[in-house]
């Protein structure tokens, strides 16, 4: 591969650090307008990298970079595959419509909102790039350090009380994320993942409970950051209580930890690791199924729009470790699917719910009856189109990639009847909840909107437009898409091509 294709693969990092740094040295002398150009722009020019790196690992070519020309296992290493490209182009779209959101108001709490954000899309685009634990671990931090100071944007005590919450369950992850990976070093002499694929199934005898331990102890610190079960009450309190914009910013958050547990579990413990294979997937598709259940039942017991979308949130993670967990290459695309498909019709909703929100005066967005709403037509009809997405119903997105996990299910008989009941019991009361809270927000509203709640302006709507035009698009291109998730599985399937273009760098490039 070129020098100049290479370079591309540093594009993610450098566009959002640089722009995070000049804000920073420049805050006091930038206008709130140049701040938001900046940070648009830089948006807008990863997005433009993250479709560019696509089009290069499209047919399968995997582009590594070791910064340094320190060669693997040795140095530093970035690494672009098309599970990796997947990501950072789902954080970009997600980030252009949260960016967009925060721009109409909610960013002018504080000079640094847009250095954080551009610190937070560092820091995501860094996870899913690094080819090296410890850089796992640094990136992890560097998107968290900044996921601090959203959250906190705009001040408030329940702000600060989540805030409070989010850091000591984070920083606990963080410290339990630095054991697994010393005793993994301590034990193998490599923290490297391709490295780690070829060392694990050598390793003696003597010191395979120890590695067991380590792993299974990173296999929690990344149920944590997916909020997976047992590890997320933290979630729903914390995305509810801040801004609209960085919530909808959060809905990759978790996803960063599904990655992370995707990446180990086909690369780390698949067929060939010897004493470790399948360590991850009955884990993930108990625990999976659990969270499609805890999610659902949250959602229905919530008071709160926000809330309610939260467990939503864990709902879905539920249904993606399920997927990887059972672990087959249809299932694994379905996974892949559904996870683009989460992600951006929950980022929709927490905009949605902060449109709601700001409506309906001291209300908020608490499920009681109201006033009508001012523009209650269209946020009506924007809620019912949410719902939808949400909840999984045809002819959408969520049901196609529900569709596929279902159809996927069917080649693992075990399985298969938890799988059904849960995933379509959880749709059920997804839908159930969804409805309750239809109609006490529009349904059951009485009286004249208020003067003070003016209809919603088409600029204040755009960013939740952009998000339900992405899943219908994904809708429409259910076929390529899915074409497209299927390679990435049959990829994760044989890490093999992985482990040789990063341990096989010469001179630093490949």
């Amino acid at each position: 591969m070129s020098a100049p294709s290479l370079a591309w693969i540093m594009a993610p990092l450098l566009i959002p650090l640089g722009t995070a740094i000049l804000m920073l040295l420049l805050g006091p002398l930038m206008r709130l307008k140049a701040r938001r150009a900046f940070s648009l722009l830089a948006v807008l020019a990863q997005l433009s990298a993250a479709l560019w790196l696509l089009a290069l690992v499209a047919q399968g070519d995997i582009l590594v970079q070791a910064l340094g020309d320190w060669p693997a296992p040795f140095g530093i290493v970035l690494v672009a595959d098309r599970l990796a490209v997947w990501m950072l182009l789902l954080t970009a779209l997600l980030a252009l419509g949260a960016l967009a959101s925060a721009i109409e108001g909610t960013d002018t709490a504080s000079r640094h909102f847009h250095a954080l954000f551009q610190l937070q899309l560092f820091g995501l685009n860094g996870a899913f790039l690094t080819g090296d634990l410890f850089n796992l671990f640094v990136f992890f931090e560097v998107l968290l350090l900044a996921s601090y100071g959203l959250l906190l944007h705009g001040g408030g005590a329940r702000r600060t009380r989540a805030g409070l919450q989010f850091v000591v369950v984070n920083l606990a992850g963080s410290t339990l994320f630095l054991f697994a990976a010393g005793t993994l070093y301590g034990l193998t002499g490599t923290l490297n993942l391709a490295d780690l694929a070829q060392r694990l199934p050598s390793i003696p005898p003597e010191d395979l409970g120890l590695v067991r331990a380590g792993a299974l102890l990173l296999f929690g610190v990344f149920a944590l950051k997916a909020a997976l079960f047992p590890l997320h009450p933290w979630l729903p309190s914390s995305y509810a209580a801040t801004s609209p914009a960085v919530a909808a910013l959060f809905a990759i958050m978790t996803k960063v930890g599904v990655y992370a547990l995707l990446r180990m579990q086909t690369l780390l413990f698949g067929p060939e690791a010897g004493g470790f294979a399948g360590l991850y997937a009955p884990w993930e598709l108990v625990l999976g199924l659990v969270s499609i259940a805890l999610g659902a039942l949250g959602a229905l017991a919530a008071r709160e729009l926000g809330l309610q979308i939260g467990y939503l949130v864990i709902l879905s993670v539920g249904t993606l470790l399920t997927a990887f967990g059972l672990g087959s290459a249809a299932a694994l695309s379905a996974g892949l699917y559904y996870l683009a498909h989460s992600t951006l019709a929950a980022g929709a909703a927490f905009l949605l719910a902060g449109q709601i929100a700001q409506r309906r005066g001291v209300l908020r967005d608490r499920l009681e009856s109201g006033p009508v709403l001012a523009g209650a037509p269209l946020l009506g009809g924007l809620f019912f189109l949410s719902a939808v997405l949400l909840a999984g119903l045809p002819p959408f997105s969520g049901f196609l990639g529900k569709w596929m996990l279902l159809s996927a299910a069917l080649d693992h008989p075990a399985a298969l009847g938890w799988v059904l009941a849960l995933v379509l019991g959880g749709g059920l009361l997804a839908v159930v909840a969804l409805a309750r809270s239809g109609s006490v927000l529009f349904l059951s509203a009485t009286g004249s909107p208020s003067r003070a709640t003016p209809p919603a302006a088409s600029s204040a709507l755009a960013p939740l437009l952009w998000l339900l035009a992405l899943c219908l698009g994904l809708t429409l291109a259910a076929g390529p898409v899915s074409t497209f998730t299927t390679a990435i599985a049959t990829d994760l399937l044989a890490p093999e091509r992985y482990i040789e273009a990063v341990l096989g760098l010469a001179g630093g490039s490949h």
